[in-house]
């Protein structure tokens, strides 16, 4: 009878090594929307990439200056000292000079083409500032699943090391009253020494993924909350992966980002021609001087001079010794170069969202074929337990069936994490992954 009692234990141990294993982070635990919010204060990435978007504003308004009038003030004083060799004294004159010139552009091709650049490279910082962000989900995310992964494998080793104790002591037991040899001794204390070495290894890297996950957000001991099961994992929406890649193309920041570069060479090529453009400038300028002094009349004013101007300045190119044709060239070279990397960029979105779309519904077929794997293996272990107790089965035979349902039970629980890392993974390939997204994973998790 102790034997049996014994022997049917095993979930009892896996149910309790899980509740033990998250008691500690219950009260502390944190959900994913919090962790990515917090991150976003904190990484150092991400800041960088809002500090750039930040700096973008500021360059496209230095573009606008280029078509608004400027002023500039200039002022100067000098003195100078003249040995005179008829007069008994030395002469000194001091000048005072100041004066206020203005440029208004009228008509500048280059100018133009300077501000357009400037209005797309804001959009570009926009881009580079999504794709941080959606970066940033993700890497919180893997951060987030990883522990939780450690915590399934390090609970799933110890539950079987529980198991195998108490399989350890029955078998010194019926070895001790002659009911069973000293192999199944050995062969329970060999799966007990490696128990031990599997869970030294899986606390380790528990360890290492909590570190990880702390410093991505800037917190102490955080403790993720689990997803919540049974669980009805959901699956891509829309079903179609060639309809993930049309919105790829529309959205995903790398697309963007080269079109705004194509936009960017191909103003560029304007800004050549317009070097052979003439330009237009209404021009203006007040100055003054004011002098003391000198060889006619020394120690007397000579009183101030004040000139005004006003006009136009007209500057016709004619001749640049080639410099100006081979940049057009230059520039039609690199727009070809912008066009080839949007293509380019399309071509890495498509294959990238097909991917992500197919490997997530892989993950998907996994849970439901571990899922059903784990029913098996429960069955086994009951089947394998009670051949063990009418005699038909060894020792060895019930570790294998423990050991295959703790395999099959952690392994099912890194897919279901899996799942919701790649369904925020093909989100991420096509270009939409946000905020929503990370508040839909959220309502799987516990509360």
């Amino acid at each position: 009878m102790s034997r049996s009692r014994l022997l049917t234990r095993p979930a009892l141990a896996l149910l309790a090594a899980a509740i033990v294993s998250a008691l500690p982070g219950l009260a502390a635990a944190q959900n994913l929307q919090e962790l990515v919010e917090a991150a976003r204060s904190y990484d150092a990435t991400f800041r960088a990439a809002q500090a750039a978007a930040q700096s973008a504003e500021f360059r496209s308004a230095q573009a606008d200056a280029l078509t608004r009038p400027t002023a500039a003030l200039s002022a100067s004083a000098g003195t100078s000292v003249t040995d005179a060799s008829r007069a008994p004294n030395t002469i000194q004159a001091t000048t005072l000079q100041g004066g206020v010139n203005g440029r208004y552009p009228l008509f500048n091709r280059s100018n133009a083409a300077s501000q357009a650049q400037a209005r797309k490279a804001l959009e570009l910082s926009k881009a580079e500032l999504d794709a941080a962000g959606q970066d940033l989900i993700i890497r919180v995310s893997q951060a987030y699943f990883d522990v939780l992964t450690a915590e399934n494998a390090l609970g799933a080793v110890r539950a079987n090391k529980t198991f195998i104790t108490e399989q350890l002591a029955s078998a010194k037991r019926n070895f001790e009253v002659g009911t069973a040899t000293i192999t199944d001794t050995r062969e329970a204390q060999a799966r007990f020494d490696l128990a031990s070495a599997q869970e030294i290894a899986a606390d380790n890297d528990l360890r290492t993924k909590r570190v990880a996950l702390d410093q991505l957000v800037g917190r102490s001991n955080v403790a993720p909350r689990p997803l919540v099961v049974p669980v009805e994992l959901p699956g891509p929406v829309p079903a179609d992966a060639e309809l993930w890649v049309t919105a790829g193309d529309q959205n995903h920041p790398a697309i963007r980002r080269a079109r705004v570069g194509l936009d960017v060479a191909t103003l560029e090529t304007e800004k050549a021609r317009a070097a052979e453009k003439p330009t237009l400038d209404a021009v203006a300028s007040v100055s003054g001087s004011n002098g003391r002094g000198g060889l006619e009349a020394l120690n007397r004013s000579t009183g101030t001079n004040t000139v005004a101007s006003l006009g136009l300045q007209f500057n016709m190119p004619l001749f640049t010794g080639g410099a100006t044709q081979n940049r057009i060239k230059e520039t039609l070279a690199l727009e070809d170069q912008s066009r080839n990397q949007l293509d380019g960029a399309r071509r890495g979105v498509a294959l990238g969202t097909r991917q992500a779309f197919f490997g997530l519904q892989s993950v998907l077929a996994q849970v439901k074929a571990l899922e059903a794997a784990e029913a098996s293996s429960k069955l086994a272990l009951e089947s394998t337990q009670l051949g063990y107790r009418v005699g038909v089965r060894v020792n060895l035979d019930v570790l294998n069936a423990q050991s295959q349902l703790v395999t099959t039970q952690r392994d099912l629980a890194k897919a279901r994490y899996d799942v919701l890392l790649a369904t925020l993974r093909l989100r991420q390939a096509s270009g939409q992954l946000g905020t929503a997204d990370v508040e839909s994973v959220n309502r799987l998790l516990a509360r």
